[in-house]
């Protein structure tokens, strides 16, 4: 039997930390990081790719989409919606 094939679009943030670029996706909760941007780009499609497998592999994908806040339809499951993002100031 052919693998069911699971589509998604999240936001992925990309960050420059030094002379290392991090990737991560709240969407995920999973992040990982390359000496180049294309490389962080690489190793976070390879690390979600696992991510999605290992939960249908264990059986809980929907309790773990769930957990972290994706929505089901009828057809499919919707990633969280990033609605904005701002810098703030902290004393400390």
């Amino acid at each position: 039997m052919p693998k069911e094939k699971i589509e998604f679009k999240i936001t992925v943030n990309f960050l420059k930390e030094g002379k290392k670029f991090i990737a991560y996706s709240p969407a995920f909760d999973l992040s990982t990081c390359g000496s180049t941007f294309e490389q962080a780009k690489k190793r976070f499609e390879e690390i979600a790719s696992i991510f999605i497998e290992e939960t249908k592999k264990r059986g809980d994908l929907e309790n773990v989409l769930a957990g972290l806040g994706w929505q089901k339809t009828k057809t499919s499951w919707q990633p969280p919606v990033l609605v904005g993002q701002e810098t703030h100031s902290f004393a400390l």
